[in-house]
Parts: C-alpha cells; sequence; structure tokens
C-alpha cells in the first residue's frame, strides 16, 4: 500500500503546523494563505512527521490515505 497524503483547501485556514511537522512534504502558498502538497505520494520514513501534520492541524484540512 502507499501513502497519500490530502488536503482541504476549503478547511485550510493557513496555521501553518504542516509545515512546521512535516517540511519535505507541505509549503505553504503565501499568496493564497494556503497549504501547499509538495509530495502526494511521500517515503514510507516520512510516516511520521506525515502523521504528526494530520494530526496537529488546528483546522483538521489534512488527511492521509492508503491506496
Amino acid at each position: 500500500m502507499t501513502l497519500r497524503v490530502v488536503a482541504d483547501l476549503g478547511l485550510c485556514q493557513g496555521h501553518q503546523m504542516c509545515t512546521g511537522e512535516a517540511p519535505d512534504v507541505f509549503d505553504f502558498d503565501d499568496d493564497t494563505d494556503q497549504v501547499v502538497v509538495l509530495v502526494e505520494h511521500p517515503d514510507e520514513s516520512l510516516r511520521p512527521q506525515v502523521v504528526a501534520a494530520v494530526q496537529y492541524c488546528p483546522a483538521m484540512a489534512l488527511a492521509m490515505e492508503e491506496e
């Protein structure tokens, strides 16, 4: 199974917690004030960081899916 990262831009409030938890996976677009998913299918080694980013997102705008 492959890990897939999903961001709901309608929910994103620009807190940027995700960029602190998983900077290799998430970035932030200052123009739109929203998260940017840099790597939709991150390496398994990044799973702990992605889990933390999803867990600590105040807007609950991030999700992980197994494909």
